[in-house]
């Protein structure tokens, strides 16, 4: 090891061992790095947000067994949030525990407050899944996220119609015609507004913007704007439930369209195809990419860590790593791997500054992203090579990945959507 290289990392140990109020005796006596977490590990979010909180765990597992950072290893201080009102109040509780980095918060709603209440009081805030533009759209200089925003997702969305859609129904881009529904909430409607944009961008003709409320959906006016715009493609951008609920109003009624897209995720989950079963053949859906792409999207440093990761994971859970999982650990392994040992010192600044110091090519990650962080301040602290992706449900509760191609392992199939 280089000498200034080792001098830095016995920097790095003797702020470790000597900040107090950011360490911890581990079983061993050696000073661990105290790591605050914060996720809805109970209610209705709990499933999913235990998957992702799973990925955080088996990163932190999987350094800690490389040596820890700089020989320390790291200690996570977990807080159940369910409530947006409770948020200051965890970020407050971690603070006071010694705490100077939080990762957080599945939930877009909740990632929201606890990354504000974090940043007024100096911590670090590191998002490990939540998609939201607004979290990283605040100019925060100490808030940070790996993954895909939902603006990738919307703008995703217009563009694989734009250039795999299009020529699959024999037409141009400027010759479909699509129409936008989105659910009233904030997330939904920024995704569907990056839909728009580059829908404009691309040429495509928007006949459509039709918004609900998903508390009090009026699917017979929804869809019978739909119907009267007449449009080749539909673009969702809606929750679990109002997706599922949508989907079956429009074959309730018999509306139809050569190709349905959801733009938030929502279409690609597991309770999506569960609860639809066949007739969720066939539909699109932009996301986050989850275990089964093309392994040839990584590098060899992409495909080593996620190696190890899928082996970790399936033997906790018996099972392949999920969407959640996969966002979770790829999020905590770029903090605890390459962030931490890099920084001056523990503080946020420090940090935040190792963090914007970071350049990894594409494939990098076990999720196939890079990663370099936006310093703008509509963008400040986010991942501009993070990876997105479109599935398709190709048969019952079973999808395909099937663009950008370096991700496929599958090609676009169903269109014109049969029904």
């Amino acid at each position: 090891m280089p000498l200034v290289r080792f001098r830095q990392l016995a920097a790095i140990g003797l702020v470790m061992a000597c900040a107090a109020c950011a360490t911890a005796p581990s079983s061993a006596g050696a000073a661990s790095i105290k790591v605050g977490a914060v996720f809805p590990l109970s209610g209705p979010q709990a499933a999913l947000a235990k998957q992702e909180y799973a990925g955080v765990q088996i990163a932190r597992d999987l350094v800690n067994a490389d040596g820890g950072v700089a020989g320390a290893p790291i200690a996570l201080l977990t807080k159940d949030l369910t409530s947006e009102s409770d948020a200051a109040a965890r970020v407050q509780e971690l603070n006071g525990e010694g705490v100077h980095i939080i990762l957080g918060a599945y939930s877009s709603s909740l990632s929201m407050p606890v990354s504000a209440e974090a940043q007024s009081r100096g911590l670090l805030y590191w998002e490990a899944g939540a998609v939201a533009d607004q979290l990283t759209g605040r100019g925060y200089p100490l808030v940070f996220r790996v993954g895909a925003t939902g603006q990738n997702l919307g703008t995703m969305s217009s563009h694989f119609a734009a250039t795999v859609l299009a020529p699959r129904l024999n037409k141009s881009a400027w010759g479909l015609h699509m129409a936008i529904v989105h659910n009233l909430d904030g997330y939904p409607t920024s995704v569907a507004s990056a839909v728009a944009r580059q829908a404009a961008i691309e040429g495509i003709q928007v006949v459509a913007d039709v918004v609900y409320d998903a508390h009090a959906p009026d699917w017979p006016s929804v869809l019978a704007q739909v119907r009267a715009a007449n449009p080749d493609i539909l673009v969702l951008s809606s929750y679990i439930a109002d997706g599922v609920d949508f989907r079956r109003a429009m074959l309730k009624t018999g509306l139809h369209v050569d190709a349905f897209i959801g733009s938030t995720m929502a279409q690609c989950v597991p309770d999506f195809g569960a609860m639809l079963g066949a007739d969720a053949i066939g539909v699109f859906a932009s996301d986050r990419p989850e275990h089964g792409f093309n392994p040839s999207a990584l590098t060899d440093t992409g495909r080593a860590i996620y190696a190890r990761f899928a082996a970790a994971y399936r033997n906790e859970f018996g099972s392949d790593p999920t969407e959640e999982s996969l966002a979770g650990f790829s999020a905590a392994w770029t903090l605890f791997h390459y962030v931490m040992p890099r920084a001056r010192d523990l503080s946020a600044s420090a940090m935040a500054a190792a963090a914007r110091s970071l350049d990894l090519p594409d494939g990098t990650l076990a999720n196939g992203a890079g990663v370099k962080f936006a310093d703008t301040a509509d963008a400040m602290g986010q991942n501009t090579r993070a990876a997105s992706v479109i599935w398709q449900w190709q048969g019952i509760r079973h999808s395909v990945t099937v663009y950008p191609p370096v991700f496929a392992t599958g090609s676009p199939g169903f269109i014109p959507l049969p029904r």
